[in-house]
């Protein structure tokens, strides 16, 4: 999944999503809580990078409101305001992890993968639907134990409507997961990535069928007996 950098400074922001990408983070900016919320509401990205010196209001705010929303959500706070009484007053809102500016950018990208190796942890529980189980640490799918090869959108998106089992997931979701924000892609990329998916799951009797939800988006559940 991607990360989400919350930062209003322009130059700051270009330097961190360039390091991110360097170290196999892709990643999208916003500069406002606003935009901010919206992407949090939709779900789609994996971590969270935060200025708490928003223009709209308080990274703080922000973050509690996130973590009513998304107590799992890996947050990490990048801030001017260093004194201990921030760091605490950041943690205690819900930060799993506090750099204060100025920061090296090699510290930056060691505390994201420590942040996303937690997170992996903690979500790294074998995921299963039908016949159908899936391994998150290893991206390894099965069906009745044997191996399911998918290219590597097939296995995002197929870990994406696991992870919503029997939820709807969003269109806008997967064209996120796939290209991002601000991406050129063609208008039928997320149909063709749910065709052969669905294709595939069904040649190998997985057990599961992905329902399309018109107007909405996909939803993956057990196969129902005819």
């Amino acid at each position: 999944m991607r990360l989400l950098i919350v930062e209003d400074h322009d130059e700051l922001a270009e330097l961190i999503v360039g390091r991110l990408a360097d170290a196999g983070f892709p990643s999208d900016r916003v500069a406002s809580a606003e935009d901010a919320r919206l992407l949090i509401e939709a779900g789609d990205h994996g971590g969270m990078l935060l200025d708490l010196g928003l223009p709209d209001g308080d990274g703080l705010d922000l973050l509690e409101w996130t973590r009513q929303r998304d107590a799992n959500l890996p947050v990490l706070i990048l801030t001017a305001r260093s004194s201990i009484g921030d760091r605490v007053a950041g943690l205690n809102a819900g930060a799993d992890d506090y750099l204060a500016k100025p920061f090296a950018t090699d510290e930056l990208i060691a505390r994201v993968r420590a942040l996303m190796r937690r997170a992996g942890a903690n979500a790294g529980a074998a995921l299963a639907c039908g016949r159908l189980t899936y391994d998150p640490a290893g991206r390894v799918a099965q069906i009745a134990q044997t191996p399911l090869i998918l290219s590597r959108r097939e296995t995002q998106l197929l870990e994406l409507l696991l992870r919503h089992r029997d939820k709807a997931v969003r269109k806008r979701q997967i064209e996120t997961l796939f290209f991002g924000l601000g991406e050129e892609f063609s208008s039928n990329a997320v149909e063709v990535g749910v065709h052969r998916l669905r294709r595939r799951l069904e040649q190998l009797a997985a057990g599961v069928e992905i329902v399309t939800l018109r107007g909405v988006g996909y939803l993956l559940r057990e196969e129902v007996a005819a």
